[in-house]
């Protein structure tokens, strides 16, 4: 899935997110979460972290699958 074409999700509803190179920049919550029942907006330095991410607001890990 990647954001540009995703359907809209809850932001936060999932602690496990499969993130493709075409997401990045990642950030969370993602673009097509919506903001307004979230935290403030982080850039998550997948590639530096070995293709596994976590937000430190909400504990989300993000995993880069390609």
């Amino acid at each position: 899935m990647t954001a540009a074409h995703a359907t809209p999700v809850q932001a936060n509803a999932q602690k496990r997110y499969e993130v493709r190179r075409g997401d990045l920049p990642l950030s969370c919550p993602l673009p097509s979460m919506a903001l307004w029942n979230s935290h403030p907006r982080v850039y998550l330095p997948i590639e530096n972290e070995g293709g596994e991410s976590d937000c430190p607001y909400c504990g989300s890990h993000f995993v880069l699958v390609d």
